[in-house]
């Protein structure tokens, strides 16, 4: 500690372990203090382990009596800066998770690890605001000195290897540094920039778009959602809204659910701002590439940053505008770990910023809906396509009693042999892939079991083996049944390998491509297998739900969903409105361009109530029907919902656990009208990797009755002494499974 007359400086860390606490330290040994500031990272002892930690304060006291020192200092300048750490704050107290769990979340993998920041610092070259004056041709007599004048005016700032790759030599950086119209900047490596289309003048905006715009702020914080029908041009407003921030000076965030998904998108966004860095974060990234587009993002090289969940958590220095498409993607909400929501997160990120959020999606979440029917959210809308494009024709086929060829009905093989004999492409989506989702045995009913999850093994013939699709358990396809010896074996269902072998059979003169987690799992993969589909040659494009957003695909003109009822009668409460969303993107990938567009959807309960609500009047009036129902139920989004969840491979402590926890909480709060336990029950996935599952379901009328309760159920959780027992809190939960 400190000696007399001398004042202690205490180091409060946010330490990457389970505990909802920070950690105090004594400075490294022989640093001066001075050097320190919140948000930097330093190497601490934890136990017998060195870690990664945060500085989150600097305090001249600590209760504690015995202090370690820090290990040292990674970084020379905070990774994170005020704002961002008190968003961090924020979003770990409301999702009752550890504050150093949440910044190791941020941080992407290299960085997480403890590579130093500067491993990727740069010089870059600037003009000074004298060399910003200048008019284009004020070095025409020196025309190499000249060159780089123009590129430094239109492009901005250039590091030394683009200067270098750009042919300027060392003698025209230096007469334009003489002369003071530009100077050296130190700064992390843009990333390389992405692939761009062949850029164009920006289309037309028509009546819908151009209010849309103007009824979003330029300035201050505003939450709107905006509810496009599939192909109604709710990317170009993205873009606008982009435009508008980076003539202030500003950034824009851009999140996606799947970066993979929209590589269009991606050169679309290059190609509009040539002059802009973009930065993308995703997990297809190698680990430095991400670590290059994180500093770049935090440090405010890089003007556009997109990305997926994670991108929310990245500090942004001059935030101008925060957008999310497909606001509705479950994905947005990670699922184990900090289970937050990247959606609600970016809500909290613009008011905390004083900026616009603009949430958009064809088919919005119950939740931003509600928001906007109860007026918290503004309620924008594009009813219309863009350009010519006209919406498709949605007809049903009935499947009970009819013989099908591999679950296609006769007619519906017909229009696909009719729609590839015009020239044009079929999309035909299957939620399932693999050759089948199960295995039996025809003599003694054996069913291949997954040995460590509920469920059942997935066939894939290609590649002859059965896999668990949830932990990824596998074993080699068998020949005989290992139960009673019997060779007659037969695959259950249809996935899309099963599919792909009849339609490529059928339709021999055509190419099948098959878009899947198994053909899609290099990278690129994704954008070589449609780049076919791209040059409008006719194909047949068969996949699962990668397939259903963030593709324009123009010749596309019949959509064929072979089996619509799989979420309809699911014990998940969300199951109908993730059936719906899924059906009407879809659906929406028909007639984008200027032919006209049909869909074939085959279902063995076409007068289901809500499928002929959805396909007659459409995914507004299905999902007004859905919040009545959620009403009638006292369901979210009309109460706050939190799950806490545990799972152990011994069920009894896994139960165990959560009746006490109940007990703990209803000593809290007693039930009443305006507060609800349920459970424990077991999850819709009750064992998943040799570990049992279960949860304790908790609804209030109000979110700020859950907050104080869960945070002292964490208190009391955290001395639970059951090291092979895990436990969480799920705040607004979006899976029963």
């Amino acid at each position: 500690m400190a000696t007399d007359g001398e004042q202690a400086v205490i180091l409060r860390m946010a330490v990457p372990v389970p505990l909802r606490r920070l950690f105090d330290y004594l400075p490294p040994d022989g640093l001066d203090p001075a050097r320190l500031a919140p948000g930097q990272r330093l190497w601490v002892p934890f136990g017998n382990r060195k870690l990664v930690a945060v500085l989150v304060e600097v305090l001249a006291e600590s209760p504690q009596a015995e202090l370690k020192p820090a290990l040292e200092l990674i970084d020379a300048a905070p990774l994170f800066d005020g704002r961002s750490r008190a968003f961090l704050q924020w979003a770990a107290d409301y999702y009752q998770a550890p504050l150093g769990e949440l910044y190791a979340a941020a941080l992407p993998v290299a960085l997480r690890k403890g590579k130093p920041a500067d491993h990727w610092a740069e010089q870059w070259l600037q003009l000074t605001t004298e060399g910003k004056g200048l008019p284009e041709s004020a070095l025409a007599r020196a025309p190499k000195q000249q060159a780089l004048l123009q590129l430094l005016l239109e492009q901005g700032r250039q590091s030394r290897t683009s200067l270098k790759e750009r042919g300027h030599s060392a003698g025209s950086v230096r007469a334009l540094l003489e002369r003071g119209l530009a100077e050296w900047l130190a700064g992390p490596t843009v990333p390389p920039p992405i692939p761009a289309a062949e850029p164009g003048a920006p289309p037309q905006l028509n009546a819908e778009q151009q209010q849309v715009l103007e009824a979003v702020p330029g300035e201050g914080f505003s939450a709107s959602l905006l509810e496009g029908t599939t192909g109604s041009g709710k990317t170009e407003v993205y873009l606008r809204l982009m435009q508008r921030a980076l003539d202030r000076g500003q950034q824009a965030l851009l999140l996606v659910p799947e970066i993979g998904l929209t590589p269009q998108t991606l050169r679309r966004i290059a190609a509009r701002f040539p002059r802009h860095s973009i930065a993308a974060l995703h997990s297809g990234l190698a680990d430095g590439e991400r670590a290059q587009a994180w500093l770049a993002a935090a440090a405010g090289q890089a003007d556009i940053v997109i990305g997926t969940r994670s991108a929310i958590l990245t500090p942004l220095p001059r935030p101008g505008v925060v957008l999310v498409d497909e606001e509705h993607d479950a994905s947005f909400k990670q699922q184990d770990g900090v289970r937050y929501s990247a959606r609600d997160l970016a809500v909290v990120l613009a008011r905390n910023a004083g900026i616009p959020v603009l949430l958009g999606s064809a088919t919005p979440s119950l939740e931003s809906l509600h928001n906007a029917l109860s007026g918290r959210y503004q309620h924008l809308r594009l009813r219309q396509r863009a350009g010519d494009a006209r919406p498709p024709q949605i007809h049903v086929v009935p499947t009970l009693g009819q013989p099908l060829e591999e679950g296609f009905a006769p007619q519906v093989l017909r229009h696909i042999g009719e729609t590839l004999a015009r020239g044009e492409q079929v999309l035909v989506f299957i939620n399932r892939r693999g050759f089948a989702p199960a295995l039996t045995c025809d003599d003694c009913g054996w069913l291949a079991d997954c040995p460590h999850c509920s469920s059942k093994l997935t066939l894939h013939r290609r590649q002859r083996h059965l896999r668990c699709h949830h932990c990824d358990y596998r074993r080699p396809l068998v020949d005989s049944c290992p139960q009673c010896h019997s060779r007659s074996l037969s695959a259950l269902g249809g996935g899309t390998e099963r599919s792909e072998e009849l339609l490529a059979r059928r339709f021999a003169d055509f190419p099948v491509i098959r878009v899947d987690r198994d053909t899609t799992a290099s990278k690129q993969a994704l954008d070589r297998l449609l780049a076919p589909a791209r040059d409008g040659e006719p194909c047949l494009l068969l996949g699962t739900q990668m397939l259903a957003k963030g593709h324009h695909l123009p010749r596309v003109t019949l959509v064929v969903i072979q089996d619509a009822d799989g979420g309809l009668f699911s014990a998940d409460f969300r199951a109908p409105e993730r059936t719906g969303q899924l059906l009407e993107q879809v659906a929406g990938r028909a007639g984008r361009g200027e032919l006209a567009g049909r869909v074939l959807v085959q279902s063995r309960f076409p007068e289901h109530p809500l499928l002929q609500l959805l396909l007659e009047k459409g995914y507004g009036a299905f999902a007004r029907q859905l919040l009545r129902e959620r009403a009638t139920a006292q369901l979210p989004p009309l109460r706050a919902m939190a799950l806490v969840r545990a799972e152990c491979e011994e069920p009894r402590w896994a139960e165990e656990f959560l009746e006490q926890a109940r007990a703990h909480l209803q000593a809290l709060a007693p039930p009443s009208p305006e507060l609800e336990y349920l459970g424990p029950v077991p999850a819709l996935l009750e064992r998943k990797s040799g570990r049992f599952r279960f949860y304790l379901q908790v609804t209030a009328v109000r979110r700020a009755q859950l907050q104080p309760l869960l945070a002292r159920l964490c208190q009391w959780a955290e001395g639970h002494r059951n090291r092979r027992l895990r436990w969480a809190v799920d705040m607004d939960a979006q899976e029963l499974s």
